[in-house]
């Protein structure tokens, strides 16, 4: 087989969806919705199946990395169009390309009585996906940065898709500008690097990694990389939601279901994993940058589950459970377990995209209720929804044998071997959140497809929902998605096939993906296959503890059942299901009495550590004030000082000279006479000189 694989196939991958996605975009009106919504399949369908063939060819021994388009040079500087594809890259083309064919087919299903935007929509996630595949499939941060941008400002565009809703407008302004926040911090690193190696492509930059290390940042005492890697890491904390940048995600809810399983589960989130990733040759020579992810990781991770435990909205809980999973992979970065955190990436995509889309299945069945509150004994009515839900969500709380058990175990294994400086507490956070995040799954599961049926009576008063009925609007209100699936006040029902497919066919990786791949991704030479530069890319040996991980590993059944047998994390979330039980199915009441003995510390949560109230106070209103004062004194005062202060001394100016222009021909001549015996007075001065 080649070693180098075929530029016009790699070319198709990305341009595929683009050109769905500018036929809907632009055609929309003409092609119809059923044209708009099978070319976008089509080209996504066509992404999917190249990628696949580009992973088993990399397998193979295959690898790009090459220029595509030179679009300028600047003195020495290049700045190119070009794909580096190794394992990794393959990877996350697989793993985005399905997501995203499964969110499309979807998509047909849960916007099918959407009356204006239909064709928008369609063009809107196949961009998105055009987006991110340049972005993985990039081999220099020009192109990184390209990507990185585009798919903020997709998201910005999907998650404000319902543009008449004053609460969409407000979430998708808020993550552009908290993502702007971040992209500061990751211009800041990407100039660093340029500034100093001289190059935007990743090779170049790699290759001086030591010189690198052993420069410090100008008129200081810190390491240059140490700099360049947390102000990269900064605009990880963007994309991926890390706290304290991670407000802006909850939020995203207001889009339809179908664009939160995409952002959430393949594309945007995973951004920032997969470029600190990426960037490992340089983050390996800086113990400093790799602790401040580690706990930046940690606080997400626990901090993060905590919140899920108190919501009520349906897709909020989901999302939740995305900020502190993103916080695992975050952690595995931090201690340098780049194949375990890589590894959990790709799990995670696929039972995180089954339990959003299980999500919006429910809403569908509910008649746009996302209020959990208002659900119960859905199992019946929804069966296909139910047993894939609830295997997202035994995925989800590290279920051994399910997909989430070898990839959140990996994760803790390795932060538990790991000395760096925060690896004790990021330990105990990830621990922890084992127990948090089997409560706050089941508590969601038992509290939809179990109990009683809670969506006959009158809805719950604090319930969008709720509220409605009591002004009047009963089911005819939207709730929080509205995605125009009017069926008024009906029993719950199963969606059509074109939602459940998708369903059923995420539920199936999230079941078996984690047993085959664990073996050759995180302990044999997955990552091996394609690397492109002279020096290893992905350093994952480094890491302190994956060789005697290895000498423990002795296939995935014994894992599973070593973590059946062994107290640890499955017992205690097989605890954190027990007590969602009990709460829950047992002693409903049990949850507002442990909420009244607790108040301060479920306000707390409730307001979501008042983090939203501390960025308007301090951050915002404090904007406000700075603008405030460079409108008034520097626009004002200085700017406009200087424009009508110039005004007035030509008006003053002219007044004088106007004197001079009387009309009369004899002061002409006076003033011609003048003006020669200065000139003559001059020139006889200079030329005695």
């Amino acid at each position: 087989m080649s070693t180098t694989l075929n530029e016009n196939l790699l070319l198709a991958v990305p341009l595929a969806p683009l050109a769905g996605s500018l036929i809907a975009g632009l055609f929309g009106k003409i092609v119809g919705r059923k044209g708009s919504h099978r070319i976008t399949i089509l080209g996504v369908f066509v992404s999917f199946i190249l990628s696949a063939l580009v992973f088993n060819d990399v397998l193979h021994g295959a690898s790009f990395n090459a220029t595509i388009y030179e679009w300028m040079n600047v003195g020495p500087l290049k700045m190119e169009v070009g794909f580096l594809v190794d394992s990794l890259t393959a990877m996350m083309m697989v793993i985005v390309t399905f997501v995203s064919l499964m969110v499309h087919i979807y998509t047909i299903g849960y916007m099918a009585d959407e009356e204006v935007g239909y064709e928008r929509f369609f063009s809107y996630i196949s961009l998105f996906t055009f987006s991110m595949l340049m972005l993985v499939m990039s081999n220099n941060f020009l192109q990184l940065f390209f990507g990185w941008e585009a798919v903020g400002l997709v998201s910005y565009l999907l998650i404000g898709f319902y543009f008449t809703r004053e609460s969409a407008i407000y979430a998708n302004m808020k993550a552009f500008i908290v993502n702007r926040v971040g992209d500061f911090g990751f211009l800041l690193g990407i100039g660093l690097l340029l500034a100093f190696s001289g190059s935007l492509n990743y090779g170049d930059v790699f290759a001086q990694s030591d010189k690198l290390a052993t420069m410090t940042f100008p008129g200081t005492q810190w390491g240059l990389l140490t700099v360049a890697c947390i102000c990269l890491f900064i605009g990880a904390m963007g994309k991926s939601a890390q706290f304290p940048l991670h407000v802006w995600l909850p939020d995203s809810m207001e889009g339809p279901t179908p664009i939160s399983a995409l952002i959430h589960a393949a594309t945007m989130v995973t951004a920032g994993i997969f470029m600190v990733t990426r960037m490992s040759p340089l983050f390996e020579h800086s113990d400093a940058a790799l602790s401040f992810v580690t706990v930046i990781g940690a606080i997400t991770a626990l901090f993060m589950g905590f919140l899920g435990v108190v919501q009520n909205d349906i897709k909020r809980v989901v999302a939740y459970s995305t900020l502190s999973q993103l916080g695992y992979m975050t952690v595995a970065l931090g201690v340098s377990a780049y194949p375990v955190a890589v590894f959990h990436l790709g799990t995670h995509a696929f039972f995180k995209a089954l339990l959003f889309l299980g999500a919006g299945s429910v809403i569908i069945g509910m008649h746009h209720d996302q209020d959990m509150r208002n659900m119960g004994g859905l199992a019946r009515y929804m069966p296909v929804t139910w047993i894939t839900s609830l295997i997202g969500s035994l995925a989800l709380i590290g279920t051994p044998f399910f997909s989430g058990f070898y990839s959140k175990d990996s994760i803790i294994e390795a932060v538990k071997y790991s000395h760096l400086a925060g690896s004790g507490f990021a330990y105990f956070a990830v621990v922890a959140s084992v127990f948090v995040t089997s409560l706050y799954s089941f508590r969601m599961y038992f509290m939809v497809f179990h109990g009683p049926e809670r969506f006959r009576g009158p809805k719950h008063p604090d319930s969008p929902m709720g509220q409605a009925e009591a002004h009047g609007h009963g089911h005819d209100s939207h709730g929080h998605d509205d995605h125009g699936h009017g069926h008024g006040p009906h029993i719950p029902h199963e969606s059509p096939w074109v939602v459940t497919l998708p369903l059923v066919l995420l539920a199936i990786p999230s079941i078996i993906i984690g047993a085959i791949m664990i073996g050759p991704m995180i302990y044999g030479d997955f990552f091996s296959h394609g690397v492109v530069f002279d020096k290893v890319i992905f350093i994952g040996e480094n890491h302190e503890g994956l060789k005697e991980m290895a000498e423990e590993f002795h296939g995935w059944v014994a894992m599973a059942l070593h973590g059946i047998i062994t107290p640890g994390p499955v017992w205690l979330a097989a605890l954190g299901v027990i007590v969602a039980w009990f709460f829950y199915m047992k002693r409903p009441d049990l949850p507002a009495v442990v909420a009244r003995t607790f108040r301060p510390i479920y306000v707390l949560l409730d307001n979501k550590y008042y983090c939203d109230k501390i960025n308007e106070v301090v951050f915002a209103k404090g904007a406000v004030a700075i603008g405030r004062g460079l409108w008034k004194e520097g626009d004002v005062v200085v700017i406009d000082g200087i424009v009508n202060g110039s005004a007035r001394f030509m008006g003053w100016f002219a007044g004088v000279i106007r004197f001079l222009q009387s009309g009369y021909i004899y002061h002409y001549a006076f003033a011609m006479i003048i003006g020669m015996l200065g000139l003559l007075t001059l020139f006889v001065t200079l030329g005695g000189k």
